[in-house]
């Protein structure tokens, strides 16, 4: 992806933040068909493998586990804010004219492999931790009511 010097974030815990805080991804694999797409949300854990892990949940009836094999590539894309800036919100665009429009956004890209857990104890225990991640951050927690 093509990041221009003075948009690059460099720093692990902004990173990390976004995420945290966005922690639906698009999980791109080279599926027996070609290239996919599935979107799903994650927990990442920073403190575990040399760069993190992020660790998702499938329904038995997505094909993805069955499509990749242990340690296949994949990219997962986590986004943020995006937004449309105008040329005309520069104070120099009607004095010189040079102002193009673009679009600025964050999005974090994560290169890794992909590992299939078909084991229902871990299964059951990732959903639990979901769970327990997303309910505390509702307005009105169900606290298992």
């Amino acid at each position: 992806m093509y990041i221009p010097e003075h948009f690059k974030e460099a720093r692990q815990e902004e990173i990390d933040k976004l995420v945290e805080q966005q922690p639906l991804g698009a999980l791109i694999y080279i599926s027996p068909d070609g290239l996919d797409a599935t979107h799903l949300p994650f927990i990442y854990n920073k403190n575990v493998g040399k760069t993190g892990t992020l660790l998702a949940h499938v329904a038995r009836k997505n094909p993805i586990w069955r499509e990749v094999n242990d340690g296949d590539e994949v990219l997962t894309i986590f986004h943020a804010n995006d937004a449309y800036i105008s040329p005309n919100w520069y104070p120099s665009k009607h004095e010189h004219h040079q102002q193009v429009p673009t679009w600025d956004y964050q999005v974090v890209h994560v290169h890794g492999k992909i590992y299939v857990r078909d084991d229902k104890n871990f299964v059951h225990g990732l959903v639990a931790k979901f769970s327990q991640i997303q309910e505390t951050v509702q307005e009105s927690p169900s606290h298992g009511k």
